[in-house]
């Protein structure tokens, strides 16, 4: 079965910078896109970033919500099966949960919630 096993959150001061993991078994990592989600208290999950896998005539290419969008660097390490979001110039407004997703998510929607891993807990306070 899709396990989704995401690490490296914390608190982190504005200005700030975090990498996130997220270790994938039970399927073809490589294949899939994969997407990195967030939810802030008391708001919906939004999209933060997709990296196409090997099936995608552009693989390994990373997009981005513009929220995120020069600040977040997603990329992926296929053999050792774990998805990476690398974070910096952290704000107050990145505080989410952030979750990995197997699948491919935009602005127009996100993978089912069943391929979603756990979360790590993101803190952007001084």
């Amino acid at each position: 079965q899709v396990q989704l096993v995401e690490s490296g959150g914390g608190l982190v001061q504005p200005g700030g910078s975090l990498t996130l993991s997220c270790v994938a078994s039970g399927f073809a990592f490589r294949f899939y896109d994969m997407t990195w989600i967030r939810q802030a208290p008391g708001k919906e999950p939004e999209w933060a970033s997709s990296i196409t896998g090997l099936v995608d005539a552009d693989s390994n290419a990373p997009s981005y919500a513009d929220s995120v969008k020069g600040r977040f660097y997603t990329y992926r390490d296929n053999p050792k099966t774990t998805l990476y979001l690398q974070m910096a110039s952290l704000r107050p407004d990145d505080t989410a949960t952030y979750y990995c997703a197997r699948g491919r998510g935009s602005l127009s929607g996100l993978p089912p919630r069943g391929d979603w891993g756990q979360g790590t807990q993101v803190t952007v306070s001084s």
